[in-house]
């Protein structure tokens, strides 16, 4: 299964990513509403500019309108200030002071009379205006007026920068108030993921034998469907165990009969045929005892603990009786000491290979250590035989090959050694000592 962490960061990061995104187009779309909001602000304050200069005309004795001089805004008297107006009446223009001596850029056809027309066009100092064209007309002679007034883009686009520099600061509050509703969010979503895949690692370790009903209702159906499969398939493994065993019960009865065969060759004086046959059933029985344990190791998956101590100690009372176990001096811990996560079954074939092995080389020691590294529990043999040449070091373990053909064994107790601890997730490291070998095997600790 998936770590639920990597998950959660991945989760984080790409939540952290959209929201960025959303918040800075959100940002952006929010200017851009600002600024027609401003222009429609600024577009009904030229209006009434525009309707303030049109109050101010009266009629002379002829009934003709003429513009009364009138202060709408200071703006409009100083200078290239970015306000301006003009208003031509009849053929006759009439400017704001702060026009100076220049014009406003307008169309030569006016709008529609009563109309009004919006457009942008360039200022006597350069700058982009916003100007607001309109034409009425005045008097029973219905005289054309038409009146212009505008203003300086730039303080549209500084009240925009005065909005965005106001506005970002709250918008990465929200994106951080929302980051983190967004991690607990993740976090309580994941909490029913986490707690299966702990229940995953700890039945992948050994640790337990079924996930169980103590988890999130979420996750229930499915730790549910994974126990009834591991029902089925320790039920198929039950099947093929008792099968494997009929097998091998099946094989020994006619190995046992060569056997007899092989004597009364012998008698006879057939050494030679005798020693033939010999050679092939001695491989035969190898390989059905060798298949035989890879099988059991394979299908034995339940939770398991043992005392490499204990264990040892019973094995070197059982060499202990042999000849050779007499004659050498055994240095075993006492008590149980550390644990190791593996059955005890597998751990007494782990350690009766290789104290077989040390007490075969051994010339007159074989001494055992246990202790704990991390989570590992260490299990180290060393005997003061004449070790093994450092060139040969690696070939330890391979199936079916023994370094000293003067000694008995068949080459397989190493390998299967092996095979037990790669299925329980340990390993084996050869080293020559001063003198002896050292054989250190490394298993998780429970």
């Amino acid at each position: 299964m998936a770590d639920v962490g990597s998950i959660r960061r991945r989760l984080l990061a790409a939540g952290a990513v959209t929201l960025t995104a959303a918040l800075v187009a959100a940002g952006l779309g929010l200017a851009i509403l600002f600024d027609r909001h401003v222009e429609r602000l600024a577009v009904a304050e030229l209006d009434d500019r525009a309707m303030a200069l049109l109050s101010a005309l009266e009629w002379d004795s002829a009934h003709l309108p003429v513009f009364r001089e009138t202060r709408i805004d200071p703006r409009y008297d100083r200078p290239l200030s970015g306000r301006y107006w003009q208003m031509t009446i009849g053929g006759e223009m009439t400017r704001s002071r702060s026009l100076w001596d220049g014009v406003l850029p307008v169309a030569d056809i006016p709008p529609a009379t009563g109309r009004t027309r919006v457009g942008i066009g360039p200022g006597p100092d350069g700058r982009a205006l916003l100007m607001l064209d309109r034409s009425v007309v005045a008097g029973a002679d219905r005289v054309p007026v038409r009146v212009t007034v505008a203003m300086a883009r730039d303080e549209l686009m500084g009240a925009r920068q005065e909005f965005v520099r106001d506005l970002y600061p709250y918008l990465a509050l929200l994106g951080g108030i929302l980051l983190a509703a967004s991690a607990v969010q993740v976090s309580v979503g994941l909490r029913p993921l986490s707690a299966i895949s702990r229940k995953v690692a700890a039945l992948t370790e050994g640790r337990i034998a079924r996930l169980g009903t103590d988890l999130p209702r979420e996750v229930a159906p499915l730790s549910t469907q994974i126990d009834a499969l591991l029902d089925a398939r320790d039920a198929e493994l039950d099947k093929a165990r008792l099968r494997a065993g009929d097998l091998a019960h099946g094989l020994k009865s006619p190995l046992q009969a060569l056997e007899g065969e092989i004597t009364r060759l012998r008698d006879r004086g057939e050494a030679e045929i005798a020693a033939r046959i010999t050679a092939v059933t001695d491989a035969m029985r190898r390989h059905v005892d060798h298949e035989l344990a890879r099988f059991r190791i394979r299908s034995h998956q339940r939770p398991a603990q043992a005392s490499p101590a204990r264990i040892a100690a019973g094995v070197v009372r059982v060499l202990g009786m042999t000849p050779k176990g007499q004659q050498v001096e055994w240095s075993v811990p006492a008590g149980p000491g550390p644990l190791a996560r593996i059955d005890p079954g597998d751990l007494t074939e782990i350690l009766g290979a290789v104290l077989v092995h040390a007490l075969r080389h051994a010339r007159s020691r074989v001494a055992l250590r246990n202790w704990t590294s991390g989570a590992e529990t260490l299990i180290q043999i060393s005997d003061d035989g004449p070790g093994v040449p450092e060139d040969q070091l690696d070939l330890l373990g391979r199936r079916g090959l023994r370094l000293d053909e003067t000694t008995g064994g068949d080459g397989l107790g190493l390998a299967i050694v092996a095979d037990i601890l790669e299925a329980a997730q340990g390993r084996i490291i050869f080293r020559n000592g001063a003198p002896g070998l050292i054989v250190t095997v490394a298993l998780p600790s429970a």
